[in-house]
């Protein structure tokens, strides 16, 4: 099976903010062990005795939220970098690949930014998965995991609705399961997901590359096309 850890950056309501970035990372189920003991040792720098007191979470690292002033920045700028390089471009493209929609809230004036990001989301995992089939008959299924948040009802529904009547281009019909929520704090692969979406919104709204330069090669690609990020 492979596994989609998904969450989002930026704020859908706040006019300051330009762009709502939902983005996510694809593992293969086998890859989800070893992923995990790297991030936990990008932990381990900041509580040696128990990594998982410590929460990668890309904004509160880098603005020194939630206990993270106690660290110099430069170490926390580091600590979020090596985790992409540790967690996704070490690992890509074998058993791991990025999927991201970024909307310019502008652009789709009177939509909704997470059902568009959802929908681009989740039908261009899907076709992945379908490619994987018709190219290597790999019936390996996908599930999406996300972040608790306040869209886990409307998440949930959509995911149904493309299953069964469909979205824009179509039905999905390589998913396992509709999406399950968890606690990022239980989760590393979660946590590696935020780290790709703020990568994404810190390139898009302040056009600061750090991050978003470790890990843009590492989108969805075939035959040179790249299908896993979406902008507009």
């Amino acid at each position: 099976m492979h596994l989609f850890y998904v969450d989002d950056s930026g704020s859908v309501t706040d006019p300051s903010q330009k762009y709502f970035v939902l983005a996510g990372v694809a593992v293969f189920e086998r890859k989800t062990h070893w992923i995990e003991q790297v991030l936990n040792d990008v932990a381990m720098r900041f509580s040696p005795a128990d990594p998982y007191a410590i929460e990668l979470h890309g904004s509160p690292m880098r603005a020194g939220r939630d206990g993270w002033k106690a660290h110099p920045l430069p170490d926390r700028l580091a600590a979020i970098k090596d985790a992409l390089k540790f967690g996704v471009a070490d690992h890509y493209p074998k058993g791991v690949r990025l999927f991201g929609a970024v909307i310019k809230k502008t652009a789709i004036a009177g939509q909704d930014p997470v059902i568009h990001a959802f929908e681009q989301l989740t039908s261009r995992f899907d076709l992945f998965l379908k490619r994987l089939y018709n190219k290597h008959q790999d019936k390996q299924r996908g599930l999406m995991l996300f972040d608790e948040s306040s869209t886990e009802k409307r998440i949930q529904t959509l995911a149904r609705e493309f299953k069964y009547t469909g979205h824009t281009w179509g039905k999905t019909n390589n998913y396992a399961e509709v999406p399950v929520f968890m606690d990022s704090k239980a989760s590393r692969l979660i946590q590696l997901a935020d780290l790709v979406a703020y990568a994404l919104f810190r390139f898009h709204e302040y056009n600061d590359s750090i991050f978003y330069d470790v890990i843009k090669g590492c989108f969805d690609t075939e035959g040179g096309v790249e299908h896993g990020l979406y902008v507009c």
